[in-house]
């Protein structure tokens, strides 16, 4: 309760009581205020109401807790049951982002902010402690052992000391699918004796399918590779699990790996490893349990137990058919909203949660707001004569432009700022290096894709008012931009 508000409360309650009320509230915040300052152990410890207070506002900071915030993405930090909320203080989006542990989380200022305050309590510790001259330590929700090999995607490849190679994606149309034959040729060409793995898909960004897990077991199978399925968020999609299911009776699977987040409604922490059942078929998941290092926080299988008992048998279908309803209205609506817009979603019918939509009205705009930019940039470096400042700046500038070019990413920016998370918009030309392998358009699945597209996820938790609320801030935001730059490409247009 700030100063206006401790005032307004004066009139309902005698001044003096609220002035000693508020001088309590005071003495609180200013203990935070000197952690957010210092950044270092407090010298006397905080009660519980105290900590309680710091959780609670940084948990107000974080998207999920956002009044009138709309998700669409398969991670928002939804948590289904109110008692693991409480027990989590609504902290649900976790830190770090994919790759990095220690960066920023757009999601979640509060936790990102905790992270960063723990960090720093953690080498204060240190110091007191005698290791001096220490650089900010890095903390990972792991428990030691763990951590000496804790990586992710390729680099847990290159971290067991292993070579990642990729099978490129083949195109059918819109879609992005499985080069089983691919497969096969790198697992000859290498020999199945030196391939510690094949590793495939089920769940991911449109418009990549579901990898065909059921062809690669039997692939795996004739050619004795072991074959690990990520079905990260592929639990609450019936024709995934479906697949997984196909492949393990027809083919060789080792291991089945899925998140406790995004199909269970819970906090990020948790995984869960899955394989057939039968006479050895398990072999991994128990070399997985037996070479734990160390031990592990109980706090995703509390998570996950609290949740289930909470759902129970009918709860739990209730919401898997929830989604599985809630993907038809959201490529309904979608479609709606593309057709207002002269673009058109992507036929990617082997992914039953993302769906994507065609950006190419709004690169167009960008293209002829670029065009325009530049030719006026040329057309002011001629008409500012032939001074040498003039050409300079010409040389330097490539033709003289001190603007930027816009791009069309920016819409997801936007979005963005509408309150819209979850969503992905994509276009090529991003080159990055991941684990020693350079790829051209880094995040669009392979290179070269036609379209830029935005996606967004039917996922577990998502309802039809958030669908609702997404598509009007959808087509509001993109004829928005798209009025914007036709205006700075000197277009006139109608669209209102």
């Amino acid at each position: 309760m700030d100063a206006d508000n401790l005032q307004l409360a004066a009139s309902l309650v005698s001044p003096s009581y609220i002035s000693q009320g508020g001088a309590a509230l005071a003495a609180r915040r200013r203990l935070v205020k000197g952690l957010l300052s210092n950044r270092r152990l407090p010298q006397e410890g905080w009660d519980e109401a105290t900590i309680e207070m710091l959780l609670q506002d940084a948990a107000l900071m974080d998207s999920n807790t956002f009044p009138g915030q709309v998700g669409l993405g398969e991670r928002e930090g939804r948590v289904a049951c109110p008692l693991v909320a409480r027990m989590h203080c609504r902290l649900a989006h976790g830190i770090g982002r994919s790759g990095d542990i220690a960066a920023e989380q757009p999601k979640a200022a509060g936790s990102s902010m905790l992270a960063k305050l723990a960090a720093h309590l953690a080498g204060d510790a240190l110091r007191i402690a005698g290791l001096a001259d220490m650089a900010l330590p890095l903390l990972l929700p792991s428990a030691t052992g763990m951590a000496l090999t804790l990586k992710t995607c390729l680099k847990a490849i290159t971290a067991a000391n292993l070579v990642p190679i990729v099978v490129e994606l083949l195109q059918q149309g819109d879609h992005l699918v499985t080069d089983v034959a691919g497969m096969q040729q790198a697992v000859e060409r290498l020999g199945p004796a030196n391939v510690a793995a094949v590793v495939t898909t089920t769940s991911c960004f449109a418009p990549r399918a579901s990898d065909d897990v059921v062809a690669v077991a039997k692939l795996c199978s004739k050619l004795g590779v072991p074959h690990i399925i990520n079905n990260a968020y592929g639990v609450q999609a019936a024709s995934l699990t479906a697949a997984v299911t196909a492949a393990c009776r027809r083919g060789r699977v080792d291991a089945i790996v899925q998140s406790t987040d995004k199909n269970f409604m819970v906090p990020v922490g948790g995984s869960v490893v899955a394989a057939p059942a039968g006479k050895g078929r398990d072999w991994l998941v128990q070399a997985v349990a037996k070479g734990y290092p160390g031990r592990a926080s109980m706090t995703a299988h509390l998570d996950l137990l609290v949740t289930l008992l909470h759902w129970g048998t009918v709860g739990w279908a209730r919401v898997l058919q929830q989604r599985e309803d809630l993907y038809g209205y959201l490529s309904e609506q979608l479609a709606q909203a593309a057709a207002q817009l002269g673009e058109r979603v992507l036929s990617t019918p082997g992914n039953p949660i993302s769906l994507g939509m065609t950006l190419d009205g709004l690169a167009a705009a960008a293209a002829a707001a670029n065009a325009a930019a530049d030719e006026a940039a040329a057309a002011a470096a001629a008409g500012a004569g032939s001074s040498s400042e003039a050409a300079a700046g010409a040389a330097a500038g490539g033709g003289g432009s001190s603007k930027k070019h816009v791009d069309v990413t920016f819409f997801g920016a936007m979005l963005w700022a509408r309150n819209v998370s979850g969503t992905r918009v994509l276009t090529c030309g991003k080159q990055q290096d991941v684990a020693g392998i350079t790829f051209a358009d880094y995040g669009c699945h392979i290179s070269g894709y036609p379209h830029p597209y935005m996606t967004a996820a039917a996922a577990l938790g998502t309802t039809k008012a958030d669908v609702d609320v997404f598509v009007v801030r959808l087509v509001r935001a993109y004829k928005e931009l798209q009025v914007k730059w036709r205006r700075a490409a000197g277009q006139q247009t109608n669209l209102k």
